[in-house]
């Protein structure tokens, strides 16, 4: 699968041990940044680019990064076409996907350990989308 992964400096530390682990797990990512550890409030600048990459089609899903996750959930999902969910723990990604057909997931690194994050991304991209009853509700929300 292709995934597009972006985050500011807070989340830099994780994007790069989930980059790493998509890699090894045989998936091809598209970084959006950020490169280095600067401190900055630029997130939307490599936040907005990962997400943009899915209803582009230069990817399947996207992952977006920072310190809570919150400020790049809202900017992934200001993106049209995009669903991002903000995950916290492993049930949050798998209702996201289940449920709401998540093709994006935002997480923050100082609201999790890298070994739950890295679990959060693995339930997240096994989880299938339940369809049924929750398609015709995201049809009328994600036309």
């Amino acid at each position: 699968m292709k995934i597009a992964i972006g985050s500011d400096h807070a989340g830099f530390h994780y994007k790069e041990a989930i980059r790493q682990y998509l890699t090894q797990n045989g998936h091809e990512v598209i970084d959006k940044g950020a490169y280095q550890m600067d401190p900055a409030d630029n997130y939307p600048d490599f936040v907005r680019p990962a997400a943009e990459a899915v209803p582009a089609g230069e990817a399947e899903r996207a992952i977006v990064l920072g310190g809570s996750g919150n400020g790049e959930a809202i900017v992934a999902n200001r993106v049209r076409g995009v669903r991002c969910a903000l995950c916290w723990n492993v049930e949050t990604a798998r209702l996201g996907r289940l449920h709401n057909d998540a093709n994006c997931i935002s997480l923050g690194e100082r609201m999790v350990d890298l070994t739950t994050a890295l679990e959060i991304v693995r339930v997240w991209l096994e989880t299938p989308f339940e369809g049924g009853r929750h398609a015709a509700r995201l049809a009328m929300i994600d036309p």
